[in-house]
């Protein structure tokens, strides 16, 4: 999913998943369907649609991840025969013609990187029977009822919890030298939906792990793809207070900023996404969390080369090699490496779960059980595209995400976060 770009479609869908041991989530009873391939990966011809392009630090991690999944696997990505790559594709109609145009070229796997390109992959997949279509960061794979579509996408909650610890070690140090008495932080997010609720939240969880009293405020941009709204938001949530600025946006306009005051003497410390910000905020970046898509489209390829089932859903984690966080600045916290191994060691053996229902509350109230209505609704006329079945998704004392779905979906507004422009 990436992204929840709310076209005509609400936040969730259906289906039967299963959390595999390893923390890959798959569709129950998902039939291969006509994707499989059974050939050589010199036989197969791969499609990229970007919603961006190489400026773009979450296009780039999708076409590095393809990249390298085609180097482990013999195939030539620089060669146009074998993986053709689509730029700069808006969510629209240009879509479903770029989705189309790599099908007549002969590709036999085609991706997405972009949440609402999927309603035009989905169309075109309807097409186009004997081709399988990948939307990354979608959400209908399990209720369409077509073999040939498929949604991935990564724990992402789980980097940014981590990243949130690096910044909790931050927030920490300055707390303790007296640097700072407010701890408070902010975060520079693109929408409201539930992939950015979900990764805000692991963050101010992964906070809170080092210092309880945290909390946050969170901007919005209402873009993936703005670096002047987003270093805009980040000076906002600067004047307001925030000493470390997290965010969920695609480029680089918040930890320039951040940068910014930093030269002008201010105490403000950044922690990206997608990509190392070392590069434009030398002093001011801490680390970044990111995807390893290679891992993804690796497993995928692999699979479909085999002449394997593809699941409706995919998706995995740190344990799998699909989630990360880039090199530690040099201004983080000295401890803050032993920290970082710690909670990934956590994660991994699933001793530390990061939506543990005993860390937050809602409304003043532990949480229970949360109900979630995997169907697909149309906002225009409020009607259900797909049907899917609603699931109490609190289990074993934590909220269980990416387990029904690959998409994330946790929407929930825990205590200790405001949102300050979500109109």
């Amino acid at each position: 999913m990436k992204k929840f770009l709310a076209l005509l479609l609400s936040l969730t869908m259906a289906l039967s998943l299963a959390a595999c041991g390893s923390g890959e989530t798959t569709a129950e009873g998902d039939p291969a369907g006509e994707e499989a391939s059974g050939g050589a990966p010199a036989d197969v011809k791969i499609g990229l649609i970007c919603i961006h392009d190489q400026n773009s630090g979450y296009d780039v991690a999708h076409i590095d991840g393809l990249t390298a999944a085609c180097e482990a696997l013999g195939i030539d990505a620089s060669d146009p025969e074998q993986v053709v790559f689509k730029y700069n594709i808006a969510e629209n109609q240009s879509c479903y013609d770029a989705a189309v145009d790599l099908a007549e070229q002969g590709c036999d796997i085609i991706f997405s990187d972009s949440y609402g390109h999927q309603t035009y992959m989905l169309q075109a997949a309807r097409e186009y029977s004997d081709i399988t279509f990948v939307a990354c960061t979608g959400d209908q794979a399990g209720v369409s009822g077509l073999d040939n579509f498929k949604n991935m996408f990564p724990h992402t909650y789980e980097s940014r919890y981590v990243s949130g610890v690096v910044a909790g070690m931050k927030l920490k140090e300055l707390m303790d030298a007296g640097t700072v008495t407010d701890p408070k932080v902010g975060y520079v997010g693109a929408y409201p939906y539930a992939e950015v609720v979900c990764g805000y939240t692991a963050f101010l969880l992964g906070i809170q792990s080092i210092v309880p009293e945290a909390y946050m405020e969170v901007q919005y941009t209402n873009s993936w793809y703005d670096p002047a709204a987003e270093g805009e938001a980040a000076n906002i949530l600067m004047a307001d207070g925030c000493v470390i600025i997290g965010q969920h946006a695609d480029s680089t306009g918040a930890p320039s900023a951040v940068q910014e005051a930093v030269d002008r003497g201010a105490v403000a410390y950044s922690v990206g996404y997608n990509i190392d910000m070392l590069s434009v905020a030398p002093t001011a970046a801490l680390t970044s969390a990111q995807n390893n898509w290679a891992a993804l489209y690796q497993a995928t390829l692999e699979k479909f080369i085999a002449g394997e089932d593809i699941p409706a859903d995919y998706s995995i984690g740190h344990a799998d090699d699909a989630v990360m966080i880039s090199a530690l600045g040099e201004s983080c916290a000295e401890g803050t490496q032993e920290a970082v191994d710690a909670a990934w060691a956590s994660i991994d053996d699933g001793s530390l779960q990061v939506f543990d229902t005993s860390k937050f509350t809602v409304g003043g109230e532990t949480v229970e059980s949360y109900d979630v209505d995997f169907s697909i609704i149309d906002f225009a006329t409020g009607d259900v595209v797909f049907e899917g079945p609603t699931e109490n998704v609190i289990a074993d004392g934590a909220f269980q995400e990416s387990v029904y779905r690959s998409a994330p979906y946790f929407d929930l507004r825990i205590d200790g976060i405001t949102e300050l422009n979500n109109n």
